[in-house]
């Protein structure tokens, strides 16, 4: 099913909170369940779109690159946001799996594990890695080199969804040689009146080869860095990606620009 608008998707405002976002996901999980809805291809894509959604809602980066997206290319955003996020980007850090868990605890479906083998196939591998005092459960997809990036949640002995650091942590059990990303600081020049209202920026990502939409901050100052989290250069070993710093820079008008040509000749007339 072609995805037109994660709002609608959901059924929920714009404006919507992170727990009315889960609500609304976990209200058309339980009505579009594989389990209730066997050979019926309509629901599993329905399904589908709805993970799709929730995955990008829930996840705060995301949805705000969506919602620039959406205020630069209206109804095309969507399409827009697939062509610059993979599957894989997508899914990375969601609590679809431990909703889908859920569930299966409540209403006696199949857990998250079967599900996700079945709409997604070889592509999408589980993991369970367990460590005294505390136990992780998760999935990922592999990437087409093999090698996984975590894309979901964890649960302590206490049986507690980890989020933030949950993926780093993971990725350090996992793996020994992980290594976080570099950091990559480059230079965005703005107008002065984008600056003072603030709205989206389009963008080139040299270090990823791929376009980005950035959402300006009403009255940013010239020199002030605009932090994205996890758009540096990707980790090793399974290791996190660094962090992008945008250091912005107030495109000159006019006269700025013949005043410094004057100041230029002056100086240079004056070295004679």
């Amino acid at each position: 099913m072609e995805q037109t608008d994660y709002y609608a998707t959901l059924d929920v405002p714009k404006d919507a909170d992170a727990t009315t976002v889960r609500d609304a996901y976990r209200k058309l999980a339980l009505i579009h369940h594989p389990d209730r809805n066997r050979n019926n291809p309509e629901a599993a894509e329905k399904m589908k779109a709805v993970n799709e959604a929730y995955a990008v809602l829930s996840d705060p980066e995301k949805r705000r690159n969506y919602d620039a997206m959406q205020s630069s290319f209206g109804s095309g955003a969507t399409n827009r946001f697939r062509q610059d996020y993979t599957d894989q980007d997508i899914f990375r850090g969601t609590d679809i799996h431990a909703i889908f868990e859920e569930l299966a605890k409540d209403f006696g479906f199949r857990g998250g594990d079967a599900i996700f083998k079945e709409f997604y196939g070889n592509g999408w591998k589980t993991f369970n890695v367990s460590r005294p005092g505390f136990t992780m459960k998760g999935a990922f997809f592999k990437s087409s080199g093999g090698a996984g990036k975590p894309a979901v949640e964890g649960t302590s002995s206490g049986g507690g969804f980890l989020g933030g650091g949950a993926a780093s942590l993971l990725g350090n059990l996992l793996s020994r040689g992980a290594k976080k990303g570099g950091d990559v600081m480059e230079t965005i020049t703005i107008e002065k009146e984008l600056a003072s209202s603030g709205g989206p920026f389009a963008y080139f990502h040299k270090t990823r080869g791929k376009k980005l939409v950035v959402k300006i901050p009403p009255g940013v100052r010239e020199g002030q860095k605009i932090r994205l989290a996890g758009m540096g250069k990707e980790g090793k070993g399974g290791g996190t990606p660094g962090d992008l710093y945008l250091k912005v820079a107030f495109r000159k008008g006019l006269f700025e620009r013949i005043g410094d040509l004057v100041g230029s000749v002056g100086r240079f007339g004056s070295e004679k």
